[in-house]
């Protein structure tokens, strides 16, 4: 299973990104212990000229690391059929103990990954390399994360064989489960989704403000924060259920499936955007020094403007998929 073609790749993905990421990481450690810009030796001007490289080539590997999030859960709903009892990703992220720790992991790296380009962009724009030292702290932080996300999906694709019986996602989110996935499903979906829609009004009314102040924006981040969790619990709640037409399914992942168009990726992409714009808005406004608010202000504006178009697509989406259902839920 291990020569399964998408898993090659999310494991050679996982494996560049380490390897850059290691190196990246000694560098860093270089460039915090000696970087002076006042300086004109020659070590400085070769830290320089290697930043530029470094920040390039840690930026394609990240832009990776978040494209492999959409095809883990791709190819986790696609591998359904190869294991007993699966009838989605659901299924095959049971097969192992360590399916649900990689997702997860995955989610948090793609969301560090988003704020981290965010960081090099605004620091590219600088005259001075304002965010430099932050930069490369945070590349610190990252790198572990990209190491235990590697360790785990490696660990779980090796853990994998065919002949594993495993569970449906019906054990997993029906509304009598006692774990988590039967509390989000056993919610009223009434107030589900009106948590979400209030939460969503909040989210993109502080999009607008961002650019005024650093409150707001960090209002922002916890705001799309916010958000992404009610997104997440309406869509197990009320969503689901509308886009299969049956009251007692709120699997999150059977939507991903082609019989109902793919419409999770219509779903979850705008929602996943927006987070991360929220969460990078707030961290450029937090670290971003004098001599680069002019720059931190004007990306945190765009990146307000991306999640207020990331969140206002997700809410057309979800709510098509209320209005063009024949199923009753709420009234």
């Amino acid at each position: 299973m291990i020569f399964h073609p998408p898993i090659l790749a999310l494991i050679t993905a996982a494996m560049i990104a380490a390897v850059v990421l290691a190196g990246s990481g000694v560098f860093a450690l270089r460039l915090l212990a000696h970087w002076d810009l006042d300086s004109g030796a020659e070590r400085q001007i070769g830290l320089e000229r290697a930043t530029t490289l470094v920040s390039t080539v840690v930026a394609f590997v990240l832009v990776l690391e978040a494209a492999s999030l959409v095809l883990f859960a791709f190819n986790a709903d696609r591998m359904a059929p190869l294991f007993v009892g699966a009838m989605c990703a659901v299924g095959t992220l049971n097969a192992s103990i360590y399916g649900f720790p990689t997702l997860w992991a995955k989610i948090v790296v793609f969301f560090a990954a988003f704020a981290w380009l965010a960081l090099d962009r605004v620091d590219g724009r600088t005259r001075d390399y304002a965010l430099i030292r932050v930069k490369y702290a945070g590349l610190l932080v990252l790198a572990p994360l990209v190491f235990i996300e590697g360790a785990l999906e490696l660990a779980y694709f090796l853990d994998l064989k065919a002949d594993t019986i495993t569970s449906c996602c019906g054990k997993l989110f029906g509304e009598d489960k006692p774990a988590l996935g039967g509390d989000l499903a056993s919610l009223d979906p009434f107030l589900a989704m009106g948590l979400v829609a209030g939460g969503l009004v909040v989210a993109i009314g502080l999009g607008f403000l961002v650019g005024r102040g650093r409150f707001f924006a960090l209002a922002h981040g916890l705001a799309s924060v916010a958000v992404f969790g009610l997104a997440l619990a309406a869509i197990v709640a009320a969503i689901a259920p509308y886009v299969y037409e049956q009251p007692h399914h709120h699997c999150p992942f059977c939507i991903l499936k082609r019989e109902y168009g793919h419409f999770g990726f219509a779903l979850y992409l705008p929602l996943f955007l927006a987070t991360g714009a929220g969460i990078s808005s707030a961290v450029l406004a937090s670290v971003a020094p004098t001599s680069a608010r002019a720059v931190a202000e004007v990306a945190t504006r765009r990146l307000g403007r991306l999640a207020i178009g990331g969140h206002v697509v997700f809410a057309l989406v979800a709510l098509a998929a209320v209005l063009t259902s024949r199923l009753t839920l709420v009234s």
